[in-house]
């Protein structure tokens, strides 16, 4: 008698690569406390900034408009923008260009990774945007970009993991897509480090 044992999603096996970028870098948030004054939050929105202007290219590639249906409205980064000038914020510079480019061509696979990386932050700013409100910020008001999508962050991540692991790879598009998150991941904790910590 065999068995089949089920392949776990892409999203799963993402999770599984990443978890130790990923656990480093929420241990480093979290120590940094950035929600505990308006100061430290407003270094927490300039990483965010600085990371959605990386992958700001990826949101009008027509290659992954046609795997993501979608995803020019997963934008975040007009709502980060937003939330820097509600509280009195420039815009942040950075000696690093942008991850992507709109001039470049894009890697589809690496791109998934690193929307795989943002698009999975939405399912924190759930507890992050109870954190913002403590010292005053809202939806309306220097939180818009933690603000939760209509059908919610769970529905909104189910619909994107779907499509992604929809996505048809091979297995060196597969490897590509987990580097492309580890990359993603080590970005924003560079980010945290030169920033925040």
């Amino acid at each position: 008698m065999t068995t089949d044992i089920l392949e776990p999603s892409r999203a799963k096996r993402l999770k599984a690569s990443t978890h130790e970028t990923h656990d480093r870098l929420d241990t480093s948030i979290m120590a940094a406390a950035p929600f505990a004054t308006i100061e430290g939050y407003g270094r927490f929105v300039t990483v965010q900034y600085l990371f959605h202007r990386d992958i700001g290219a990826l949101y009008d590639d027509v290659a992954l408009q046609a795997i993501l249906p979608g995803l020019m409205e997963r934008r975040r980064l007009p709502l980060i923008v937003a939330d820097l000038a509600d509280l009195g914020l420039s815009l942040p510079q950075d000696d690093t260009p942008p991850a992507f480019a709109q001039t470049a061509a894009i890697d589809i696979p690496e791109a998934l990774g690193w929307l795989y990386v943002a698009e999975g932050s939405n399912m924190g700013a759930a507890l992050l945007r109870k954190e913002a409100a403590k010292i005053g910020l809202s939806d309306e008001h220097g939180a818009r970009h933690l603000a939760p999508t209509p059908e919610g962050p769970a529905a909104h991540w189910r619909t994107f993991t779907a499509v992604l692991d929809a996505a048809e790879l091979t297995a060196e598009q597969e490897a590509r897509a987990v580097a492309g998150a580890n990359a993603a991941f080590a970005r924003v904790q560079a980010l945290v480090d030169a920033r925040i910590g």
